[in-house]
């Protein structure tokens, strides 16, 4: 049955796997681990929602990343010229495998940023990025739980 509390439980953990996925300094482990911890929900449930919610923080990344050099150049621009550029040679260097590291902390935010810059099909990207942020979460439930 969905409650509310149900319900808010699971919003509030997509939320913050969303969050987490963007270029915002949030975090959605420690959500994620305690309300597997709690025992009032079911496992495969909060990963769906974390790993939704994470994997379409990282598409906003992407799309960002997409649309991004539109405004390159402008002198408002976020992003140095040499930054940019520097991003754009290791993502050359390491292609879409580097997807896989999208789970990481510090990196792998601005790797999926950079995945749209490179115009990396969109196919390939939710495929790489959904495997790495699915695979980080079931790990984090795994020890978590004890399996």
């Amino acid at each position: 049955m969905l409650t509310a509390t149900v319900l808010a439980a699971h919003a509030g953990l997509f939320l913050s796997a969303f969050g987490a996925a963007s270029l915002l300094p949030l975090q959605s482990e420690a959500v994620l681990v305690g309300l597997l911890l709690s025992g009032h929900y079911p496992v495969w449930s909060l990963l769906l929602a974390a790993s939704l919610g994470n994997v379409l923080g990282s598409l906003l990344n992407w799309l960002l990343g997409r649309y991004l050099e539109h405004w390159r150049g402008r002198r408002w621009f976020p992003v140095s010229e040499a930054a940019l550029e520097k991003a754009q040679r290791h993502y050359q260097r390491y292609g879409q495998w580097s997807l896989l590291l999208s789970w990481a902390p510090i990196i792998g935010d601005p790797l999926t940023l950079v995945a749209g810059v490179m115009r990396e099909p969109l196919w390939r990207f939710l495929l790489l990025v959904g495997v790495a942020k699915v695979g980080r979460y079931a790990v984090l439930a795994w020890v978590t739980l004890g399996w």
